[in-house]
């Protein structure tokens, strides 16, 4: 569904530079992606010196539950949650609905929609790996950050493309 757009959720975990580079993926690729954000995911987006890539971006606002993704009705290619902090994925198993981030998590996984979550802290413990399979069994993907060196990565970059790639993947190619 490339006509339809990707969206991005951005959480408070480290690892901003995965968003960035899954942005500017999808801007070679000609895709385009609609961007939630949580106020935790914004202050690490500016911590960590990433926060220039939300220019010219359509960014729903956390608190706009008349925004689009929060329905079924609108059509989406699927969603990313990367960085998906712990606090994020829980209450996605938990289907809170709380933000429009977990909302558009929800509407997703009940439209049957490829849902990606990304969780990039570690280590787990049981709960953090309970959420996890409750959210694999409700059909959404977990791909930890796990960056693979096969390629002789020569850069940061190179490593967290290697991430960026296969979650990217999973919402087009599915």
């Amino acid at each position: 569904m490339k006509d339809s757009p990707i969206i991005l959720g951005i959480t408070g975990a480290s690892g901003a530079i995965y968003a960035k580079r899954f942005l500017q993926l999808a801007k070679k690729k000609n895709f385009a992606v609609e961007l939630i954000i949580t106020k935790m995911g914004e202050a690490v987006l500016k911590h960590e010196a990433c926060h220039s890539i939300l220019q010219h971006k359509k960014i729903h606002r956390i608190d706009d539950f008349f925004a689009p993704p929060a329905t079924g009705s609108s059509r989406y290619s699927g969603m990313a949650i990367l960085p998906c902090s712990m606090g994020t994925l829980g209450r996605v198993a938990a289907g809170t609905s709380n933000n429009l981030l977990i909302r558009a998590a929800d509407v997703c996984l009940k439209e049957n929609r490829p849902l990606v979550v990304v969780p990039r802290e570690m280590p787990f413990n049981e709960i953090h790996l309970e959420n996890m399979l409750k959210l694999k069994r409700a059909g959404a993907i977990i791909m930890p950050a796990c960056p693979h060196f096969y390629k002789h990565p020569e850069s940061v970059e190179d490593v967290v493309d290697t991430v960026v790639e296969r979650v990217f993947n999973s919402l087009v190619l599915r």
